[in-house]
This record gives C-alpha cells, structure tokens and sequence, in this order.
C-alpha cells in the first residue's frame, strides 16, 4: 500500500491538542505547520550535520521541555581528533524554535553553547559557538532549485506523533574556525543534512538513522522506530528529486563492534555501510537519559528509483546510527 503524498500546508495537530489525522503522510517539500500544545511530551530540535573533506561536524539545539540538550561537535577525519562541548539547560530556558522548517529562526544558548539558523531567501544561515573548544562557525546552506526534502508524520497514537523533514545533500560554505586555524568550507566539496523534529514522545524510544550524499545523490534511511505505524522515512535523492521508499528495512550491525560493516537491506535498498569513526554520546539526568553510538563511514551497494531504476550507492559519505532513549 502506497503511502499518501501531502501536497497542500496542513497543521499537525487539532485544536486539543491530538493529531490531526489530515497530516498524517510524507511530503516532498516542508507543508506541516507544527502547532503543538501542552507541556511535558513534546519535543522540538533542529539538527544539523555538515561533512566536508576534512571534517564532519554535528549541531544540536534542542528542547525536551523540562531541559533543552545542545551541542557542537567536531570531528578531524584525518587525525581522529574530537571537538566537543554538550549543554543541559533546565526547562530549556531561552530556547526558541519555529513552528514550520524552513521558515523563521531558531536560537538556543546556554552551559558555554550557542546555536541559532535564520532562513533567508537563499538558504539557512548557521552560526554556532562552543569557546570552551575553540569552535566557532558561520556557514550558509542554499536551497539549489528543483531540491525536495522529505517531510513525515509518524502517527504512534492519536497522542504520540513526529513530524520529522530530512533535508539532505544541500551544498554548504562559509568559515570554520578552530583551535588549529580557519577552515573554509566550500560548496563544491560539501554537504549538509538538516533533521527537524516536532512532536510529542513515547518515553521510551529506540531508532535507527542513516543519511549520505555525493554529487547528485543523496540517501535518507530509517528504522525501528517507524516500524508498524504505515510510514517510513526512506528516501532516495537523485539530482535533487525524491524518490520515496515505502519500505521498512532492515538493520544489522555488530554491537560489540560498531566499526564493523553494518548492512541496511529491503525490496529497493541493498546497502552496506562501511565506518572509519564511532561517536558515542550519553545522556544521563535521573530519571531520563539516552545513548547513541553514530558511526561516520560510507556506503556501497543499490538503491531503486521508482521509475525500476538501480542507482550505485558506491562512494556516498555519511553517518548510520543508533539512539535509545528515555525522555
């Protein structure tokens, strides 16, 4: 059974609160205005994950209600060498985040971090800060012309519901600056990954997320946490135009060794998964916590398109996941 495509602005949620069963499906471009109500369940974050020759970096700015948890992460592909500077903010205090991706601005600040988007009529503009690591970052992120994004809503209950835009493979420039030096980021050698989240959680949560590109080809994979809900967020990306994946896939990886090949495997995606770096992160606040073990690496293997279509996947770079959580 196809999945329904939304082709016209819908809001997430009804006036009470619960979902509005009328934006429950998957769009090529962000529609969903994310109106959520209430206090306790929801959650809101922007992520951003920018690879270039020499580095990947990875920006969180987030809020849980009861705590905003930021971050900026560096990653030296050559050395091995990790930046890091992560921040627990009660009740999220100062976060601000837009109801709609792709509109408005986002800013979070807080325990020696600061992250903020603003969209402008080209594209998002980054800015981050971390002093305590020596990182500060002003990039620009374009949206090239005829580029789709996937937007998903997963519709658990009536009450637990995530509207999620995996916007990947948009060309990135601006300055990195470092404890070793300035780095120009350049647009013909690098990439950035946007995942935008609205919604409202179970407590307990495990996923699975894989996302690459190269030149003209971008992949967006999921898994677990979608699993029986009638929604997936699988998606090809060929020369900016998305081709969507219905199917739930599966995932194998060796967990007494994440460096090891992960395999990532259904009716149109055979993909293996190969790491050279594990980043593992935790979070630990009583009654709540989460760890996630991201591997960056590439990919080999095929990917269809949904004219029948096998695209190579041979050479895309990116990450593959892991998360549990309780939150």
């Amino acid at each position: 059974m196809r999945e329904r495509e939304i082709v016209r602005p819908v809001d997430l949620c009804l006036p009470d609160g619960r979902l509005n069963p009328a934006a429950v499906g998957w769009t090529r471009r962000p529609l969903h205005r994310a109106n959520l109500r209430g206090w306790g369940r929801a959650k809101r974050w922007e992520y951003w994950g920018i690879v270039t020759p020499r580095h990947i970096v990875g920006l969180v700015a987030s809020s849980l209600d009861y705590a905003g948890v930021h971050g900026v992460y560096v990653l030296d592909r050559e050395t091995g060498e990790e930046l890091n500077r992560d921040a627990v903010v009660p009740f999220a205090r100062g976060a601000s985040f837009p109801d709609r991706s792709g509109a408005g601005t986002a800013s979070v600040r807080g325990g020696g971090v600061a992250v903020g988007t603003r969209e402008e009529p080209d594209g998002t503009r980054l800015r981050a800060r971390a002093p305590a690591i020596g990182v500060d970052l002003d990039l620009k992120v374009p949206v090239p012309d005829g580029h789709e994004s996937l937007g998903v809503v997963i519709p658990w209950t009536a009450k637990r519901f995530q509207y999620t835009v995996k916007d990947v493979g948009r060309p990135v420039h601006g300055t990195l600056r470092l404890p070793s030096g300035t780095v120009e980021v350049k647009a013909d050698d690098a990439f950035a990954v946007l995942d935008h989240g609205r919604g409202k959680w179970p407590y307990r949560m495990t996923w699975n997320w894989a996302a690459a590109a190269a030149p003209g080809l971008a992949l967006q994979l999921g898994g677990q946490w979608t699993d029986g809900t009638g929604l997936t967020e699988n998606a090809l990306f060929v020369n900016g135009r998305l081709h969507k994946i219905d199917d739930e896939l599966d995932w194998t990886c060796d967990r007494t060794d994440r460096l090891r090949p992960w395999t990532i495997t259904g009716p149109r995606v055979q993909a293996e998964f190969h790491p050279f770096h594990e980043r593992v992160s935790k979070t630990e606040l009583v009654v709540v916590g989460g760890e996630t073990h991201q591997c960056f690496g590439t990919f080999t293997g095929r990917a269809r398109t949904d004219d029948g279509a096998w695209i190579d996947l041979d050479g895309l770079t990116g990450w593959a996941e892991e998360a549990r959580q309780r939150w």
